[in-house]
């Protein structure tokens, strides 16, 4: 019996996680659409939720708080920046910028919240659906990558030669 639902080649890795993110991000950029949220990404509220919790802070501390990249967390709060949410202020040498939440933000983090709580609900749901808990996989993921990156296992696995192709 075939699967009635289009799932992407189990070897596609990439593409699984990217269609995984697809589905849950856009069922929650649904719920902050219908709250009057338009401007606001699921990317947001660990940002937010970093700040309201630590107060202001350079985005390279904001970065390792939330678990993203330097430049993730750049570009996330330059569009947080843009959508009214955060500001942003000189910090101690000229290439530190710190960040800190807006009247805007702080006025969202109830909903913020609570939608933090329910999606944390739905995804514990979501648990017992799948053979181990997907934040359990996920962070045993990264765990691994950091341990042996990627570009390593991929050393291993090349065929004979220098891995450079050749054109005709």
């Amino acid at each position: 019996m075939t699967d009635p639902v289009p799932v992407p080649d189990r070897e596609a890795v990439g593409t699984l996680l990217r269609h995984l993110l697809e589905l849950l991000d856009g069922d929650l950029a649904d719920r902050y659409g219908s709250a009057g949220l338009d401007d606001y990404r699921p990317r947001y509220s660990p940002i937010i939720r970093a700040l309201a919790a630590e107060g202001p802070m350079p985005i390279r501390d904001l970065a390792r708080s939330v678990g993203v990249t330097h430049s993730a967390a750049s570009q996330t709060v330059r569009l947080m920046t843009r959508s009214g949410l955060l500001a942003l202020e000189p910090g101690t040498d000229a290439r530190t910028r710190v960040a800190s939440l807006t009247a805007r933000a702080k006025g969202l983090l109830p909903f913020i919240e609570a939608d933090w709580a329910a999606t944390t609900a739905a995804m514990r749901e979501l648990d017992t659906e799948l053979p181990m808990p997907l934040g359990d996989v996920l962070v045993a993921a990264v765990r691994a990558l950091h341990r042996r990156p990627l570009r390593e296992r991929l050393d291993d696995g090349r065929p004979e030669g220098d891995g450079k192709v050749v054109s005709p």
